[in-house]
């Protein structure tokens, strides 16, 4: 009964959503609108804290997929059975495609679950909700363009540990996908991999991330220099752990876009402050459109 009336609330909630994007201006159809990513993660959000397994994540994953089929992509779940410390835990990734035949493929990523916390309400506005927001409207941007290789759109579940982060504790969605990349053949043919995190931060830094492939991530803070968002981007390196990690060890170019340090010393990271007051629509179209200008670039280098 939960799981329907979820459901339920999910279509009308999409109908919603896309009866103002068709009124907004024409020229929005190509452009990261920052508002409509912010009400993807309100949607989110109001599902509750969304662990793998949870009937929070199973509206989720109804939501991701309305909106994405609305769109007119082509839309797959990997269903997996995930081995964790708490037992076997059923678990989802969705993928969204604009398919075009014999180009390479760049894929955007982000996680959409949220870790699990048995005492207090997380509910991951800015970790998992914000990106998963964004992916959402930037599949809604990038599917009104053409570009010069398929862009495959993967929402990733279980990024987080169930108990205690680990190299067999975490990364469940994106360790599976990448097996099944190279079980299906197809790992050659991704010649990019973008991953969001944790980018809606009011107070927005992007990390300059030692672990990502080093032209990738020179690309992507030249796109932000290009936009003028200089400003938004952290010094100095840091490596990050994060869904990019599986990508780079199969030999695929992967950058994390994550803003890490999220409050004052992280502290809303991992706590129930991660609300929807600490996100930020502006915070949201910044990233958006950096993501959209790196697109652009790899096109004219791939």
């Amino acid at each position: 009964m939960f799981r329907e009336s979820a459901c339920l609330g999910c279509v009308l909630a999409v109908a919603l959503l896309f009866g103002a994007a068709t009124t907004a201006p024409q020229r929005n159809k190509s452009s990261v609108d920052g508002r409509l990513a912010y009400a993807h993660v309100e949607r989110l959000v109001g599902f509750g804290p969304r662990p793998p397994g949870s009937p929070a994540i199973a509206a989720s994953q109804a939501y991701i997929t309305d909106v994405l089929k609305r769109l007119s992509l082509h839309v797959e779940h990997q269903d997996f059975l995930a081995n964790t410390p708490n037992g076997p835990v059923s678990m989802k990734n969705i993928v969204a495609k604009i398919h075009q035949s014999g180009k390479p493929v760049v894929i955007l990523g982000s996680h959409y679950d949220t870790r699990l916390m048995t005492n207090v309400p997380f509910v991951g506005a800015n970790d998992g909700g914000s990106s998963t927001g964004l992916l959402l409207e930037l599949a809604r941007v990038l599917s009104h363009r053409r570009s010069a290789f398929s862009v495959w759109f993967v929402f990733f579940d279980g990024e987080e540990a169930q108990r205690e982060w680990s190299e067999t504790d975490s990364l469940y969605g994106s360790r599976y996908f990448v097996e099944k990349l190279k079980v299906d053949g197809q790992a050659r043919a991704v010649k990019a991999m973008l991953l969001l995190d944790m980018v809606g931060d009011r107070e927005l830094k992007l990390e300059n991330d030692a672990s990502s492939t080093p032209w990738l991530m020179e690309l992507v803070r030249r796109s932000a220099i290009e936009l003028g968002y200089d400003k938004y981007l952290a010094g100095s390196q840091k490596a990050m752990v994060d869904d990019h990690l599986p990508f780079i060890r199969a030999g695929i170019a992967a950058v994390d876009l994550i803003d890490y340090d999220y409050g004052f010393n992280n502290s809303f990271w991992h706590t129930p402050n991660d609300t929807l007051d600490k996100i930020s629509p502006h915070s949201l179209k910044i990233v958006g459109d950096i993501v959209v200008r790196v697109v652009e670039n790899l096109g004219r280098k791939l």
